[in-house]
């Protein structure tokens, strides 16, 4: 039910938009089963603040809620869809393998493993409690591990994020990502937020949980075993190399993430068809929250019935895009690299979104025209950028920053106010425009005049620059066609954001989903083997 429309001055506004709903479409309040807040936002564009909801409500008869649907032109009906993944008749030679355990990897893994398919996942990284250590280590001023970082490890990139849900696909295995997540201790409104989110904090136990599924269902995960190289004869899939031995494999999901970039140079080695992806670059903007609360809110700012303060910003200027990305509100900028000698910054927040600043990635779009369409070339490009940030942080993972002020002058000055900087290694005064070609150093600055102009925040010239960010999506794709399989060579399945068909969590696990169903449609599980 959309469009409840309530004063401020309502005490209890949720219970009440909850009861205006019901009465509208006429049921009696027994007959619910359940109600939630899908959507809040505030109208506040005559000068006197609404807040308008959008309430979940299911009925205990589900057979009533398409009666219904016409009760008001503000409903919508809904169902939850059922799932049929069909299994094809002649066996696999062996089980199949999944490389990487990112949201991607573990999704296919999840839907394998139900259906009896037993896979073996491989994953470069520790497992979380490991890996959450060595994060926790390197953030304190440790050494870095190349294998043990924000980037790899036990669910991948997404683990260290605001855990948003979030996606604009519609894709109805959406469904079938978020009742697992819910199995597995998520919190109950994702079920029913239009912004589902989790919290980097929660995220962890709910991808422990899944892991321990696939291997109570007959998977096998073995850490710290990343993939060296791949077996093929007659252009066909038929085993894996590892540091600990080789697996026979005709069926192999890849589901490496953005950052395996030795993984991208051996599939270029082996003349397989990579192409280049659009991807942006740009640096992490930090704000303090109540500043955008007040910038989205105006006069009812603070009021206890609205939800941390969320936007999304973009500016098309001179044939590119700036925009903001992965904003985490209430959250922390963190060290995300995982290559020696290279300052990357990405953002997470825990679930109670609690933190002083928001923060959010403010980037610019590059595609293969900038690169001679050669992937290698447009991943020499973020290493560049990544060298150049950890030269001008001082060579110790410090990263350079400036505040927003100083940027659009082009200063490169530190002149910290209100807004404190939450990288955790520490930040010092730079010239980040220098670090950046300077066409895009032109357009980012044009983007944050922009951005100043439609969010008042943006207009503070405290506002903290850490830099840089290079890591908003994969630079490279490797062709697949339509039965999920690889254009150069058939049973390898390039799945995710890694391989170039997803961004976000919710995007790679449904992409994950698609490329296990398309495996399972080919044929049926593999006999178990003495080796398992």
């Amino acid at each position: 039910m959309r469009n409840i429309r309530l004063p401020l001055s309502v005490k209890t506004p949720e219970a009440e938009a909850v009861r205006r709903a019901v009465k509208t479409m006429g049921v009696a309040p027994d007959r619910v089963a359940h109600s939630g807040v899908a959507k809040l936002s505030v109208d506040a564009r005559h000068g006197k603040p609404v807040l308008v909801y959008t309430i979940a409500i299911t009925l205990k008869d589900e057979g009533e809620d398409s009666a219904l649907a016409g009760a008001s032109p503000c409903v919508c009906f809904t169902r939850k869809p059922e799932f049929h993944f069909p299994v094809g008749s002649a066996p696999l030679a062996h089980r199949p393998v999944i490389c990487g355990l990112g949201p991607a990897g573990l999704f296919a893994a999840l839907l394998l493993a139900r259906n009896g398919y037993r896979p073996l996942v491989l994953e470069r990284g520790p497992s979380l409690d490991r890996r959450i250590r060595a994060v926790e280590a390197f953030s304190a001023g440790g050494a870095l591990d190349p294998n043990a970082n924000i980037q790899f490890g036990e669910g991948g990139a997404g683990t260290f994020s605001d855990g948003k849900l979030t996606t604009r696909t519609g894709d109805p295995l959406c469904a079938y990502v978020t009742e697992a997540f819910l199995q597995h201790g998520a919190p109950a409104d994702i079920a029913w937020r239009q912004r589902p989110h989790v919290g980097t904090d929660l995220l962890r136990g709910v991808i422990s949980g899944i892991r321990a599924e696939i291997e109570s269902l007959g998977g096998t995960v073995l850490f710290d075993t990343p993939l060296t190289g791949i077996r093929t004869a007659g252009g066909k899939v038929y085993g894996v190399q590892t540091p600990a031995g080789e697996f026979p494999c005709d069926r192999l999901i890849l589901a490496v993430g953005h950052s395996a970039r030795d993984t991208f140079e051996m599939l270029a080695g082996m003349g397989l068809p990579l192409t280049c992806k659009p991807f942006s670059v740009g640096f992490r903007a930090e704000h303090l929250q109540t500043e955008i609360e007040k910038s989205l809110y105006h006069q009812a700012a603070g009021h206890p019935a609205l939800p941390r303060g969320e936007y999304q910003l973009s500016q098309h200027l001179d044939g590119r895009c700036v925009y903001t990305f992965c904003m985490c509100p209430g959250g922390q900028v963190c060290a995300a690299a995982s290559e020696e000698g290279g300052v990357v910054t990405n953002g997470m927040s825990f679930h109670a979104r609690d933190g002083r600043n928001a923060n959010a990635a403010v980037v610019v779009s590059v595609d293969g025209s900038d690169f001679d369409n050669d992937p290698a070339k447009a991943v020499a490009f973020q290493r560049r950028l990544e060298e150049a940030a950890f030269r001008a942080g001082g060579a110790d993972y410090t990263a350079p920053a400036e505040t927003v002020g100083s940027f659009l002058e082009g200063r490169g000055r530190l002149e910290l106010g209100q807004v404190q900087p939450t990288y955790p290694r520490g930040v010092v005064a730079q010239d980040l425009g220098a670090l950046l070609p300077e066409e895009l150093a032109r357009t980012l600055r044009g983007g944050l005049r922009a951005f100043g102009r439609k969010l008042a925040a943006y207009r503070a010239p405290d506002g903290v620059l850490t830099g840089l960010e290079t890591r908003t999506s994969s630079p490279v794709r490797l062709l697949r066609g339509e039965n999920f399989q690889c254009t150069g060579l058939e049973g390898l399945y390039p799945c995710g954001e890694g391989a170039g068909y997803a961004g976000g969590i919710m995007t790679a696990a449904v992409d994950g989903l698609r490329c296990a169903a398309a495996l399972m449609a080919g044929a049926a599980p593999a006999p178990a083997g003495p080796d398992e």
